[in-house]
């Protein structure tokens, strides 16, 4: 009979646990709940759970329909980081503020424990779509993902930081002394000036943390408000635009382009003063020649590819290109001056006018070539050898300086004379007679050759002369107006 016993009571047991465990399950449970009940939530996040609770981020701020949105836009420039001339790009580093009111983000301060702004996430709320119009990037970077400051009266704002490549139309006519103008727009894509109105925050931008560049001077940044009417729609779409007026700083021209410039010019001229038969008049106008390609090369791989423009330091190296090229022809003129052809015929009496009279006169070499011309006009001892000759075809008894023989001592010759053979006297006297006359002809022509060589070589050098302070007065000119003058006159208008 005991085994039926215990039996019943473990069946008895097993029936009162099954009808309370769940009951007990539950009271745990419960006991286990009940500390997070009384745990606290912050007043954000509360207020944050409020406010969202129903909120779309693509609905407009407003609960009806035909009010507007009025979007107040900022900016705050901090830097001017590049300025591309070759893509006609400007790339600046910018704090974007942005202001609106959003009627679906107000509450009571007291309920929040004087909870009077609150900082969310910018995805989670309703962001004006205002891009940059003439953006030379794509719009798939968008701007950085800052949160938005929201007061309990609804306003919020919204300041990221963002880097902006805005494109800008580079008028290059006064490089390196420019000035450049460029706009950056703002505006809504999708919404027109009925549903979002953009409009200015501050009458001024923000420049006090705006770092300075070395390479441009920021004049003036003016703010304009504009309503623009597009084709595809009659609505008015509004848009704030920025002028940022800069000024190119010349320094790093000067020393890297202008100055090596002007003294490759100086070096041309000197090419003038070079002695024609040193052989290197036309190599030094050839070296100067090719600095200059080099140096246009260098200006044309940071200037824009466009026709519509043509800088002043480019208008200069052509110029000077076209003096240093027309130096070398000239120099070729002055070295055929001075190297005459065996054939080479006197100078002509108006040359001698022109170059020794007038030009001579106008660049202080009139007494140079008076002292040349009277080197020539001096009067040379008579060759004993050829008045020997004219004075034994004349007359007996004269000497070759043109005096007498007495007559004692011709008649003394002539009885020596009468006691040579008369033939071999004859065939003697006009053997010599006709060398002698051969070598006073070929001397004579050597004279008067060598006379027309110095007389070119004279016009030469006198030209030369000329020809440097020609192109010293031209380039001195060209230099004074392209890079003095020109650039002044912008400034002034």
């Amino acid at each position: 009979m005991q085994p039926p016993v215990s039996t019943g009571i473990m069946l008895v047991i097993l029936q009162v646990f099954t009808l309370y465990c769940p009951v007990w399950s539950q009271n745990v449970s419960k006991g286990r709940d009940r500390p997070r009940s009384r745990r606290k939530i912050p007043d954000e996040q509360r207020l944050i759970e409020k406010l969202l609770r129903r909120y779309d981020t693509a609905a407009r701020p407003v609960y009806n329909a035909s009010h507007q949105v009025t979007v107040k836009f900022g900016l705050t420039l901090t830097q001017i980081s590049d300025m591309d001339e070759v893509n006609q790009v400007l790339t600046t580093n910018v704090w974007i503020e942005q202001e609106w009111e959003d009627e679906r983000l107000k509450w009571d301060p007291k309920d929040y424990n004087g909870l009077a702004v609150l900082r969310m996430p910018c995805e989670k709320l309703w962001l004006p779509d205002i891009v940059l119009y003439n953006s030379a990037d794509d719009f798939t970077g968008g701007y950085m993902q800052s949160k938005a400051m929201v007061s309990f009266e609804g306003n919020v704002f919204w300041p990221p930081p963002a880097k902006m490549r805005s494109s800008c139309k580079i008028d290059i006519t006064y490089f390196p002394f420019d000035d450049q103008k460029c706009h950056m727009k703002f505006g809504s894509w999708t919404y027109d000036g009925l549903q979002v109105n953009v409009t200015h925050r501050n009458e001024k931008v923000d420049l006090s943390n705006y770092v300075f560049s070395g390479e441009w001077e920021l004049i003036d940044i003016e703010v304009k408000n504009n309503q623009v009417y597009y084709a595809c729609c009659k609505e008015p779409y509004p848009d704030v635009t920025f002028y940022i007026l800069m000024r190119r700083k010349t320094l790093y021209y000067l020393f890297n382009i202008i100055f090596p410039c002007l003294w490759l010019s100086l070096l041309s001229l000197l090419g003038f003063w070079l002695p024609p038969d040193s052989g290197e008049k036309i190599t030094l106008g050839i070296t100067v020649l090719l600095a200059f390609s080099v140096f246009m090369l260098l200006i044309a791989e940071n200037m824009p590819a466009t026709s519509e423009f043509v800088p002043l330091i480019g208008l200069y190296l052509t110029t000077t290109m076209a003096m240093t090229s027309l130096s070398i022809v000239l120099c070729v003129f002055v070295l055929q001056l001075h190297h005459p052809s065996p054939n080479q015929r006197p100078v002509p009496q108006w040359v001698k006018t022109a170059v020794f009279k007038v030009i001579a006169r106008i660049i202080c070499m009139k007494s140079a070539v008076n002292t040349a011309s009277y080197q020539d006009e001096l009067v040379k001892d008579e060759m004993c050898l050829a008045t020997f000759l004219e004075s034994v075809e004349a007359k007996e008894g004269s000497t070759c300086n043109g005096g007498y023989i007495p007559a004692g001592v011709v008649r003394a010759q002539n009885h020596d004379r009468n006691e040579r053979p008369r033939n071999d006297k004859n065939a003697t006297y006009e053997k010599i007679s006709k060398h002698l006359k051969f070598l006073v002809q070929k001397q004579d022509y050597e004279d008067q050759y060598l006379d027309i060589v110095n007389e070119w070589r004279m016009v030469a050098c006198v030209m030369d002369r000329f020809l440097f302070w020609l192109f010293l007065v031209g380039s001195a000119i060209s230099t004074t107006i392209i890079l003095v003058i020109l650039p002044m006159s912008k400034n002034t208008s």
